[in-house]
């Protein structure tokens, strides 16, 4: 599934709890699915930072990468 799908998935999740039309029991089900989702959201998203660097001039002008969490 990708990030999107996951994402969407959440808000499909939130909608139906907040609708009100659910049991308790399965609120709450899916209010722990949703988190379970999110953790893995928010996994995904620091190894997308992780990978992502930044172009950076040095001294002597040279062009060099750098990790975008090392700025």
């Amino acid at each position: 599934m990708t990030f999107e799908e996951k994402l969407t998935q959440v808000k499909t999740i939130l909608e139906g709890i907040e609708s009100g039309k659910l049991p308790l029991e399965e609120a709450v089900r899916q209010y722990e699915h949703g988190i379970g989702i999110l953790n893995g959201l928010d996994r995904d998203l620091n190894e997308m930072k992780r990978r992502i660097t930044v172009a950076q001039e040095n001294a002597q002008g040279e062009m060099t990468e750098m990790p975008l969490e090392a700025e």
